[in-house]
């Protein structure tokens, strides 16, 4: 929709002036695509390897004061939400199941029920 080059499950990502240089595993090895920027790219798991915090970190992070900015000192403009909520409700209860006694019991319950 946006006609924007697309760069999709990109394992490495390098930003090269005006461009981003993408490279993505496929079937047959590796790929590597040169994008003009703006440009639309989904990761794919090995994009990131996460760091684990450690508990001496956490414990350190929790004694860390925790600084409070408003949206207006970040220059977000502070006006009625552009979501609004009309409805919250729970999906329908699933009906049980039935247990049959053998397959052509149970194609015969599917027929009665308009499944085949």
């Amino acid at each position: 929709m946006l006609d924007w080059p697309q760069g999709t499950f990109a394992s490495r990502v390098q930003l090269e002036g005006g461009s981003v240089r993408v490279e993505r595993e496929v079937d047959a090895g590796l790929e590597t695509l040169r994008l003009r920027l703006p440009a639309v790219l989904t990761a794919d798991l090995r994009l990131n390897e996460p760091r684990y915090a450690t508990l001496p970190n956490i414990m350190k992070a929790k004694k860390k004061p925790l600084e409070v900015i408003p949206a207006a000192d970040l220059g977000v403009p502070a006006g009625p939400p552009r979501l609004r909520v009309l409805q919250v409700q729970e999906p329908p209860a699933r009906a049980g199941g039935e247990k049959v006694e053998n397959v052509p019991a149970l194609v015969e319950k599917l027929r009665s029920c308009g499944r085949i």
